[in-house]
């Protein structure tokens, strides 16, 4: 698509040499953008068919860098399905980053705890997913019949997600592993729901991420997916949901945050 190579070439025409394989995508108030070095950053706006995020803990920024010896693209923030923006235009971002020639992508969420054992400020590396959101990003007449059947057996790199949880215990940041499920939004879920979810078998649930993984698999990159827990889901616990908390939230782990994606991208293969 033309647009994707406009987005390509003004990202290489401000980042010469590029040729990172790792991406990572930061979710609500995952502020990694100390991790890389010696970096050039490109706001979205101004990047050709690039959508720009409405939403506060959401930066807007592509950063290209190195974390001591992996190039790295990081993409900080992203747009939702229920900001009003279409499917293609949320995995856009991702479509850009295979296009530079990324294969392995870290994808980070805020998400709300549906398992008992879950405390808002811990980690979950995700296992598999639920879709919950009544759309995929896939349909549609610009698919080829050949490559729009995407086999979602192992969505979530098994050899990456062992990496993280590895990892994790290293640098003493314990992870959960569990099933994201995704919805809509924006308004939160219903106790309701998420006893439905629970049934299901979600451990957690979010608003995006989904779509991103699917099209990374149609792409054939990896995909590494890790949420933070910022809150429990409704019926699970006491207090209200607002979005600030869930933003505070994350930013109150940022730490924790940085030092666990750092050293997974250590370990990650190149």
């Amino acid at each position: 698509m033309k647009i994707i190579e406009d987005a390509v070439n003004c990202i290489k025409s401000q980042v010469r040499k590029l040729s990172a394989s790792t991406g990572i995508i930061t979710g609500s108030g995952w502020d990694l953008s100390t991790l890389p070095e010696n970096v050039t950053e490109i706001h979205y706006q101004d990047i050709p068919g690039f959508p720009t995020p409405t939403v506060g803990g959401h930066k807007g920024s592509l950063i290209h860098g190195y974390h001591n010896e992996t190039e790295i693209i990081l993409l900080q923030g992203r747009v939702h399905y229920y900001e009003g923006y279409s499917m293609d235009e949320v995995t856009f971002p991702v479509k850009v980053l295979q296009a530079l020639g990324v294969k392995q992508v870290v994808i980070t969420n805020a998400a709300g705890g549906i398992r008992s054992d879950f405390k808002p400020g811990d980690f979950m590396v995700v296992t598999d997913h639920i879709n919950m959101m009544g759309v995929n990003p896939l349909r549609g007449k610009g698919n080829t019949l050949d490559k729009r059947f995407v086999d979602m057996t192992e969505a979530y790199d098994r050899q990456l997600a062992g990496i993280a949880l590895n990892t994790g215990e290293k640098v003493s940041i314990m992870l959960h592993r569990g099933i994201l499920a995704a919805v809509t939004g924006p308004s939160y879920e219903t106790p309701a729901e998420i006893r439905m979810l629970k049934t299901l078998g979600a451990d957690a649930v979010c608003m995006s991420t989904i779509p991103e993984v699917i099209v990374c698999r149609y792409l054939g990159m990896k995909v590494l997916a890790v949420s933070m827990i910022t809150n429990h889901a409704a019926g699970i616990g006491t207090s209200a949901m607002r979005h600030e908390d869930v933003v505070h939230m994350a930013e109150s782990r940022s730490k924790d945050a940085s030092r666990l994606i750092s050293a997974v991208i250590d370990n990650m293969p190149r």
